[in-house]
């Protein structure tokens, strides 16, 4: 919900004229100092963690175009990533694990990431405080923030862009360095996404410690007595 402080957030054009920074613009002219971008990378996958960000930018329009990280390229994403450290915005990340997800379930330990990241994002910023949280998504962060949630909102938010391209570089960084240690999944190139060639390491090995076990494709290959969680996930929400 739109706090009734903010009438022109919610009377903006249509989602295609969208100003990426029309929401930031609005909110620093009434007087907020610290605006966080909010996202999160990770949800579909088989293995690994749910990863978040929160992104405070310089209240200034940004030079860089950020954008949707996932219409980015590899490398495209790791530029911005490091155009975006060298400037003054302050970023935090916040992440949930294999065993948290399958207790929480997908959707609740995405919002627990974001949760931790804007709380990360709030530490660094000391005597300063976060003023309004523009979230990615239907949901609104679990917190006592003023906040509005934007559906698509990598596309009509700098801020939320911003973050969307940590959380995904942070997250790829992390599957590339369990590659290391679980080469037979190929997580360095999949992610831990549910490609052929992953869902068939699973059948061949059988899951490691960084599968969700309660995913669908994962759970038929868990031995029932080791289970740590009964609730089963056969899709993202």
């Amino acid at each position: 919900m739109v706090p009734s402080s903010y009438p022109s957030l919610s009377s903006c054009c249509s989602p295609q004229d969208i100003d990426p920074w029309h929401y930031e613009t609005t909110l620093y002219a009434h007087g907020l100092s610290a605006i966080g971008g909010v996202d999160e990378a990770g949800r579909g996958p088989l293995a690994g963690p749910v990863v978040a960000s929160c992104v405070v930018l310089p209240a200034e329009r940004p030079s860089a175009f950020y954008k949707d990280s996932k219409m980015l390229s590899s490398a495209q994403r790791e530029e911005l990533f490091f155009s975006l450290q060298a400037t003054t915005a302050v970023i935090g990340v916040g992440k949930v694990v294999a065993r948290e997800i399958e207790f929480l379930n997908i959707h609740q330990a995405s919002l627990v990431a974001m949760q931790r990241a804007v709380e990360e994002c709030a530490e660094k910023l000391h005597k300063r405080k976060i003023d309004f949280l523009l979230v990615d998504g239907k949901f609104q962060v679990p917190l006592p923030l003023p906040q509005l949630p934007l559906v698509k909102g990598e596309s009509k938010s700098f801020s939320i862009a911003a973050a969307s391209i940590v959380a995904k570089v942070t997250r790829d960084r992390l599957m590339a360095d369990y590659h290391q240690a679980y080469p037979e999944y190929n997580f360095i190139k999949n992610q831990g996404y549910p490609t052929k060639e992953h869902r068939l390491a699973i059948k061949e090995y059988g899951p490691c410690p960084l599968h969700r076990r309660t995913f669908k494709g994962v759970r038929e290959y868990w031995q029932q007595g080791e289970r740590t969680s009964s609730s089963e996930q056969g899709s993202l929400w």
